[in-house]
């Protein structure tokens, strides 16, 4: 019976049968039938956001499943119930505006191009309901598949904007990806930081090489701190100091940077600090200098394995054994006892090559803390102790003359 109904014959006949002329039959049954479409497309749109769109909602909150609740959170089920008016306004302008090639061809490629961008925007939510799902469990942790969602994103407007494309020109969609081919070129301009990301991103990931809360330093960049998010263009950085700095994400493959996960992963963090040691300080072991030496703890073990050298040394004979030699054998038997160095991993006290300012003896070893404030407690406790102790062995730090040294020099009047 809906088929055998002609709304246009009959609301021409309604306008003819109250006496109007034909031409002004024509216009105002185009402008009633058109205010009719618009009426009904207010009036599904109305629909859809009261009833269909507040049903989904009540319907998924009362669920026990926390997974829909991303989806709702993300409006893929409001974009997809407002699908609805512009399939509705598309059949309904068929039958009305059947009369009417040229505006019923306007009101179709409007809600055409409606339902594409509520197609698109669907799709769009739904990879972003899943991105939500994924962050949700514990197997997200430091992994970040965003730039892969944005790429899915991207891909998913660019094939909504195709098919805008053929809606407008009457082409089909295979006909429009072909003419691509020829703007190539301006394609690939730009999307050049698209494809960029891209193919760093699954350099990235694929090769481990950085994830999400990994502390990386890149110095050309001033970056120094901890990454917060990686997305398909950029990854962002939260330095120590508080500030957010945002790097290029094809940057991390282009150029070197720093990734301190092994060492967090480890356990550890070295301390590779170095002294200068006043070279004229240097000297062979006296008997004063050994008796000094054995008041000190931890120094019975070097004294022992040097027993034949010492008692030398005691009986006022030549020896080879120097005071920094001592010096250098207990601190290594110092960091040893540190309750906060590592034993398991190398540990070294050693002579540098010399330098117009000094002696440098450096101190290798790995702390067992490695967070920041407290590995620098411990690092700094190690060379205060290493400044305090080197006196007991006649040795002196080198260091520059300062002011005060220059007022000794002054003659006194």
């Amino acid at each position: 019976m809906f088929r055998q109904f002609d709304p246009v014959m009959s609301v021409r006949e309604f306008l003819t049968n109250l006496g109007l002329s034909t031409g002004t039959v024509s216009w105002v049954s185009t402008l009633l039938l058109m205010l009719a479409v618009a009426i009904i497309a207010w009036l599904s749109m109305i629909f859809t956001r009261a009833i269909i769109v507040r049903v989904f909602s009540a319907i998924v909150k009362r669920t026990r499943s926390p997974y829909d609740d991303k989806f709702l959170a993300t409006k893929m089920f409001r974009n997809f119930a407002l699908i609805v008016p512009g399939v509705v306004v598309w059949q309904m302008a068929s039958l009305m505006l059947s009369e009417n090639p040229g505006w019923l061809s306007f009101v179709q490629k409007s809600s055409a191009l409606y339902i594409v961008v509520f197609v698109t925007l669907t799709l769009s939510s739904f990879i972003e309901g899943w991105h939500q799902v994924w962050l949700s469990h514990p197997i997200s942790r430091g992994r970040s598949i965003k730039p892969y969602v944005q790429v899915a994103k991207v891909l998913i407007v660019f094939t909504g904007i195709l098919a805008a494309v053929s809606v407008l020109f009457k082409m089909s969609l295979v006909n429009v990806v072909t003419g691509l081919g020829v703007a190539t070129a301006v394609l690939a301009l730009i999307f050049k930081d698209t494809i960029l990301g891209l193919v760093a991103s699954v350099q990235l990931s694929g090769n481990n090489m950085v994830r999400l809360g990994d502390w990386i330093t890149i110095p050309g960049r001033n970056v120094d701190g901890t990454v917060i998010d990686m997305t398909l263009y950029t990854v962002k950085v939260e330095n120590f100091d508080k500030t957010i700095l945002t790097v290029p994400t094809y940057a991390l493959v282009s150029e070197s940077f720093q990734n301190w996960r092994g060492m967090e992963d480890a356990g550890v963090r070295r301390i590779k600090r170095e002294i200068r040691i006043d070279v004229r300080s240097i000297s062979f072991l006296t008997p004063e200098l050994v008796k000094e030496i054995g008041r000190l703890p931890l120094t019975a073990g070097w004294i022992e394995e040097n027993r034949d050298a010492v008692e030398a040394v005691e009986r006022g004979e030549a020896a080879s054994l120097t005071n920094l030699h001592a010096f250098r054998a207990y601190m290594v038997e110092y960091l040893r006892n540190h309750r906060n160095i590592d034993t398991r991993m190398p540990i070294m006290v050693r002579d540098m090559p010399s330098t117009e300012a000094g002696l440098p003896v450096e101190i290798y070893c790995f702390s067992k803390i490695h967070s920041w404030v407290p590995f620098e407690g411990v690092q700094s406790d190690v060379i205060d102790y290493t400044y305090a102790v080197v006196g007991r062995f006649g040795l002196r730090p080198y260091q520059s003359p300062a002011g005060s040294d220059l007022e000794i020099l002054k003659p006194h009047r």
